[in-house]
């Protein structure tokens, strides 16, 4: 994609590179000489040089150098990011899918009838490989048992105490501590320069809003999932409290990423990043908009630092994340950058 070169009259790239969480600046600041500036490449330093990180800085420029035809006012500056998948590690099962997993032996502890009924049987035996060959409608049957039924008050502890104990079985870590730097990077860089940032995951809104500022530098109100229902009441003290209820307001994937988009935030992206075939939607929907676009896909082609899986470009199939052949024609013909973790990415973790 084409963006308008001409180089901004001044560099607004200030003092705050180190940071990830940072307010929104005032036009006034963005257009202020600013001493001791850093560059764009240097706040994308886990980033190597390429059309990748090229298109991520013309971008920038382009819609924050007001002598630009392509400039946005800082108001509607607005980027989408999904988040398994494109922010942090997403296999080999989704995070949250993991946490509803676990919560089982719980929740069987406070159901009995449920230890011998499938699919919560088969979590019960802890055999790994009948486990893995759970149908996404099995996943989907743990995760309304799993989700639903508590106070929210209840959910938010039981998650908290999960996200502080619970480490991926590959890396030994936490799993908030398996976000992609570059990423992380990108999210500095477009909010330095103005830009709102917004997660729009088809995971669930409740459980990513619980980290989401500690993590990514973006506030609860800023994340669109997966939406379930809560019914309000009273204890018997007569404090007034939620309960998460089994149905489904949102189903914040495919179609339903730019549906949640307009319902949530009210704007057209200006810029959109994905993964996965789940987020095709939401890249149509940010690319229709008039004036400069951003739409980029990560290819997870990097089985030695991370995972390789597609089946695009040859690469193994999955059934989660899965990024096709006919998603990845889809973003040549219309101009998405598609991002190779393999070669774009001069690191993957922090920790590497």
């Amino acid at each position: 994609m084409k963006f308008d070169d001409r180089p901004p009259e001044i560099d607004r790239r200030a003092l705050v590179s180190s940071f990830v969480l940072l307010p929104v600046l005032s036009t006034t600041l963005l257009s202020s000489p600013v001493q001791g500036q850093t560059t764009a490449s240097d706040q994308l330093a886990s980033w190597n040089e390429g059309p990748a990180k090229q298109s991520i800085i013309d971008f920038v420029r382009a819609t924050t150098d007001q002598g630009s035809s392509k400039f946005v006012a800082v108001e509607e500056r607005i980027a989408t990011f999904d988040q398994d998948g494109t922010l942090w590690v997403e296999h080999p099962i989704y995070t949250q899918v993991t946490y509803c997993l676990d919560r089982v032996s719980t929740l069987a502890a406070q159901k009995p009838e449920l230890k011998g009924i499938e699919p919560f049987k088969t979590v019960l035996s802890g055999d790994r490989e009948a486990i893995a060959k759970l149908t996404m409608h099995d996943l989907e049957t743990i995760l309304a048992a799993t989700l639903t039924g508590m106070p929210v008050e209840e959910f938010e502890a039981d998650v908290k105490n999960w996200l502080d104990t619970a480490k991926h079985p590959r890396w030994k870590r936490l799993y908030t501590e398996l976000t992609y730097q570059p990423m992380l990077e990108v999210l500095q860089y477009l909010r330095i320069n103005g830009f709102k940032t917004y997660i729009v995951t088809g995971g669930g809104q409740d459980f990513v809003r619980l980290y989401s500022r500690r993590v990514y530098g973006i506030p609860p109100e800023q994340v669109v999932g997966t939406m379930g229902g809560t019914k309000f009441g009273y204890d018997k003290d007569g404090k007034p409290f939620l309960t998460k209820e089994p149905k489904l307001l949102l189903n914040d994937d495919k179609a339903g990423k730019p549906e949640g988009i307009h319902l949530m935030i009210g704007r057209r992206p200006n810029a959109a990043f994905g993964n996965s075939d789940g987020d095709r939607e939401m890249l149509e929907y940010t690319g229709a908009g008039d004036g400069a676009r951003l739409m980029m896909v990560v290819l997870h082609d990097d089985a030695a630092r991370e995972y390789a899986y597609g089946p695009a470009r040859g690469l193994p199939d999955s059934k989660f994340g899965t990024f096709t052949a006919a998603l990845d024609d889809e973003a040549k013909k219309k101009g998405w950058t598609v991002i190779s973790m393999k070669n774009d990415w001069k690191r993957v973790f922090v920790f590497e």
